[in-house]
């Protein structure tokens, strides 16, 4: 699915309810919800803080998507076409950034999956 389908598909969600879409600053809010949903993931699998005995298991790749699905709704709301924001800031990186790091040689490499 690309971009564009998702934001197709986030908007025939959210169109099947009266309420539409929450105003800009909700999702904003939403959104710091979701990462900190996503964050207290990753300190319970890769941190110092491990969950307590009777909390159940989360799941990183659901929070993940729960950051997609408001940056989506954002997006949507605002009229903005997360393909086209994409592939800005890609050029942004493969331009500005093309030098920063240091580039793993074709021979270093893993090989593709």
């Amino acid at each position: 699915m690309d971009l564009d389908q998702v934001q197709a598909r986030v908007d025939a969600y959210i169109g099947q309810f009266q309420e539409g879409y929450f105003e800009p600053m909700t999702l904003v809010v939403r959104l710091t919800e979701e990462l900190g949903e996503l964050a207290r993931e990753i300190n319970h699998h890769y941190g110092e803080k491990p969950k307590k005995k009777d909390e159940p298991e989360g799941d990183i790749a659901l929070e993940l998507g729960d950051l997609l699905f408001v940056i989506t709704c954002l997006a949507n709301r605002l009229d903005l076409n997360l393909a086209s924001a994409f592939d800005a800031v890609m050029h942004k990186f493969e331009t500005r950034d093309k030098d920063r790091w240091t580039r793993i040689s074709p021979a270093d490499r893993p090989d593709e999956p």
